[in-house]
């Protein structure tokens, strides 16, 4: 599984619990995001919630690993953008109900709030729970269809209800669009002359002046 780490400016001291939380699962890591609070072109959770929600829409990861200082900020922004489906965790419990019923693409992380004593342990146990059970394989087991059938109609709501991404990135103000475009451009994440999403990318090319 390809798995996105993106820590905003309010939590980017705990990026390395996260990452070392992380290590050692069969995961593929990319760590796009703020690694301190002294860098110079700051993220916070609108840009977060934007890059998480254009990485899964380019299928160039399975699941995203957000979050800011309660982790609501962070859940309110990426849920803005079709095909996320966000869970909030602040427990082991959290994580395996999550994985077990909802089975989303990202996870929004409490990181100031309650963080506390051993919150480096608290989110070894998340990862744990999260990444070691069935996906989707319902709870209890008897909820397995109906939970399936909800996914599936959220998921049908979703398109819906949302314009389409290039839409999004065409229409979004500079002060969101532009920092997380140049951030994941110049991480080299984001390539936008490779083949594949056209459209999303002509928008993006658009956007950073190289249309």
């Amino acid at each position: 599984m390809r798995v996105a780490v993106l820590n905003e400016v309010s939590a980017a001291d705990k990026n390395p619990a996260i990452m070392a939380a992380l290590e050692g699962r069969n995961l593929e890591l990319i760590n796009p995001g703020m690694k301190s609070k002294t860098e110079e072109e700051p993220l916070l959770y609108t840009h977060t919630g934007l890059m998480s929600a254009l990485l899964l829409h380019l299928e160039i990861v399975d699941f995203v690993v957000g979050g800011c200082g309660t982790g609501q900020g962070y859940l309110n922004s990426v849920m803005q953008y079709p095909g996320v489906a966000c869970g909030h965790l602040t427990s082991p419990l959290d994580a395996f109900l999550f994985a077990r019923i909802n089975s989303g693409n990202c996870v929004s992380l409490a990181l100031n709030q309650g963080y506390g004593w051993a919150g480096e342990l608290n989110l070894q146990f998340m990862f744990d729970r999260l990444f070691s059970v069935e996906w989707g394989a319902g709870y209890p087991q008897e909820r397995r269809e109906p939970q399936r059938e909800s996914r599936e109609a959220l998921k049908a709501i979703s398109e819906a209800t949302h314009r389409s991404f290039p839409q999004i990135i065409l229409s979004l103000p500079d002060s969101i669009v532009l920092p997380a475009l140049r951030r994941l451009v110049a991480a080299k994440i984001v390539d936008l002359d490779s083949p594949g999403w056209e459209e999303t990318k002509s928008a993006a090319r658009k956007r950073l002046g190289r249309a």
